[in-house]
Order: structure tokens, then C-alpha cells, then sequence
């Protein structure tokens, strides 16, 4: 099957949690180490609910299984994510593009010590400005990546 990237549907609700709940608790949670959220808060059911809420702005990639998730409002990728295992394929720089071309996306907030995810926005033109502002509940900050000037 061809590399596709379509809208999420409801079917796809228990994939997208999936995927985001692994990804959080792989590169958050030893960042925030907050047991009781990664473990008991973030879970399928819950998620399931938070983004059937956001269905008008979830996109995945899907070549015969969902493997990444895009939310993208306005010109902002809210999240993008990546299923671990996966990463590395080209599938974030796809859904990345995606949001780009179809969107015009070029703002994003990532955490201060994403590290890895920073690296990636910026090998695909976003880049740190100034705007920063703090992870509610928590002591870290988020930056904001812009693309262009």
C-alpha cells in the first residue's frame, strides 16, 4: 500500500492514544517522573476521549497501519508523534511536510529539554525564537519553533 496521510477517524482513536501515551512516557517521563500522571491518568480510555474531541484536526499516516499522528489547528502542529519503534522512517518528516503544505503550519511549541525533537523541527527549517513559557504544573518550559524569519 502507498504511504498515505488522512484525516483520523474514530476507529482510529485507540492507535493515536497508543502512540502518544508511549511516546510521552518515553521521552517525558523521565523528565517529569510523575508516577501517578504517566501511569495512572494517561491511559488509552482517557486519551481516547481528550482526542476524539480534536478528530476535525487529527491527521495520520497509514500505509495499512496507523503509524504517526499529526493535531494541527490554524498554522500550529500541536502534536506530532511517531510510533518509537517506527521513527527514523521518515514518517514525522511526512506528516511534518503534510502540516506545512496543507496548513501552512509554521509555529509549534516543544519542551525545553526535547532535545531530540527540537533537532528534528530544525532539520525541517523551524528554528527557537525568544517566546518561551512555562509547562503548567510543572517547573520545565516550552519553547516556540517558528519556520522562516
Amino acid at each position: 500500500m502507498t504511504n498515505v496521510i488522512r484525516p483520523a477517524v474514530a476507529a482510529d482513536l485507540a492507535r493515536i492514544a497508543e502512540i502518544i501515551i508511549t511516546n510521552y512516557r518515553l521521552n517525558f517521563y523521565p523528565i517529569f517522573r510523575d508516577d501517578a500522571f504517566y501511569f495512572g491518568v494517561l491511559t488509552v480510555p482517557a486519551q481516547m476521549e481528550v482526542y476524539r474531541e480534536a478528530l476535525g484536526s487529527l491527521w495520520v499516516y497509514d500505509d495499512g497501519v496507523v503509524k504517526g499522528v499529526l493535531h494541527a489547528e490554524g498554522q500550529e502542529v500541536k502534536k506530532l508523534f511517531v510510533e518509537p519503534v517506527l521513527q527514523g522512517q521518515g514518517i514525522g518528516a511526512a506528516l511534518l511536510e503534510f502540516a506545512v503544505q496543507n496548513y501552512s503550519a509554521n509555529t509549534l511549541w516543544a519542551l525545553e529539554k526535547n532535545v531530540r525533537a527540537i533537532a528534528f523541527y530544525e532539520r525541517h527549517g523551524f528554528h527557537i525564537t525568544e517566546d518561551r513559557k512555562p509547562e503548567e504544573d510543572t517547573d520545565e518550559y516550552l519553547v516556540r519553533m517558528a519556520r522562516g524569519k
